[in-house]
């Protein structure tokens, strides 16, 4: 298999179809048995990990623990009915805009 962006589309993909499996055989099918508060405590502590691996100087390392995270969150996502597309569009509409004005205008939102 190729890897590149379209890695991710096909975990996601591998990821929904898990979602049903036996949570004793299918560690992804544990995760989402065990709930949304798990997955979220697992993606916050590979994410740790990822900083971690980040404030050392051992690339493979860190490229292990960023993959744990981001199946993790893809995890997420899937609990929460999101797809991939659906970030991928929030990060093409953001595309050119300054990240310090984009965080500004969420800030104009919750004022609302």
């Amino acid at each position: 298999m190729s890897a590149g962006p379209e890695t991710l589309d096909r975990l996601y993909r591998a990821i929904l179809d898990r979602r049903g499996a036996d949570p004793e055989v299918s560690y992804t099918a544990k995760l989402f048995h065990r709930g949304r508060a798990k997955i979220a405590q697992k993606l916050g502590e590979e994410a740790v990990e990822t900083v971690i691996e980040a404030m050392k100087d051992e690339p493979s390392k860190l490229a292990q623990e960023s993959a744990d995270l981001l199946y993790h969150l893809l995890v997420l996502w899937a609990d929460a009915g999101l797809k991939p597309e659906e970030i991928y569009q929030v990060l093409a509409d953001r595309e050119g805009t300054s990240g310090i004005a984009e965080k500004a205008s969420r800030k104009k939102e919750k004022a609302r």
